[in-house]
């Protein structure tokens, strides 16, 4: 069973596995180091996301908000993405510059065909954030499906920065399987949360993050437009 102890963290994950060997061999991995970007005009991601029901759960290596309906979804170049669900890691997987920032939120969405794009979300802090204030009190302590929350109504359009713009790389899963293929689309924008919110985080989770990727001569982009 991976983790991020010794025993069974990032290091090791290839071989606990067979089917995580490509987190040795897979050269498309995530996360990176956001650096050096080339300015490009890029296609605007266009949210439909409403307010729903969700469900919180512990899944013993996060907290996950998940959504049972495809009531929520983006649209880049004419495809629609899924939500699917958001997840947290403390401190952030990718690095602004080298530098890590207290935390980072995924919203892993998927397209009719199976491909996932990935919004990360970097958080670092600063003043109490209260569009967390509807669940954030709501995270199992453990990872048992008796305490998963569920009917919790949210809109995750409300979690995300003003500013809209992206970078964007092709890569993987940050957790095994650690697949590639894995449309990266990461505000340049971080979000604030009050020191004790993180808290309450790491409280749970600290120290949930994979290490940086090498970029093996990917492209790193942003867009010269706020994007959303």
């Amino acid at each position: 069973c991976w983790g991020y102890e010794e025993e069974n963290g990032p290091e090791v994950w290839g071989q606990l596995n067979q089917e995580y060997q490509i987190f040795d061999t897979g050269i498309h991995q995530s996360p990176i180091n956001l650096v050096n970007p080339t300015l490009v005009e890029l296609s605007a991601i266009i949210f439909h996301y409403q307010s729903v029901p969700v469900n919180i759960r512990n899944t013993g290596n996060t907290i996950e908000v998940a959504y049972p309906n495809k009531g929520n979804w983006i649209e880049i170049d004419g495809i629609k993405y899924h939500l699917l669900q958001f997840h947290f890691h403390a401190p952030s997987e990718h690095t602004v510059a080298g530098e890590l920032c207290d935390m980072e939120m995924h919203f892993v969405h998927e397209s009719e065909d199976g491909t996932l794009a990935v919004i990360g979300v970097l958080i670092k802090s600063g003043s109490t954030n209260i569009a967390f204030d509807t669940f954030w009190h709501l995270m199992p302590s453990v990872a048992d499906e008796s305490q998963q929350v569920s009917g919790i109504i949210l809109n995750a359009f409300d979690l995300l920065p003003d500013t809209k713009q992206t970078y964007r790389y092709d890569g993987s899963l940050t957790t095994p399987p650690c697949s590639e293929g894995v449309k990266w689309l990461v505000m340049t924008a971080p979000i604030e949360m009050s020191e004790s919110q993180i808290t309450a985080f790491k409280a749970i989770f600290n120290g949930n993050n994979r290490p940086v990727q090498p970029l093996n001569g990917r492209e790193l982009l942003v867009d010269m437009n706020e994007g959303g």
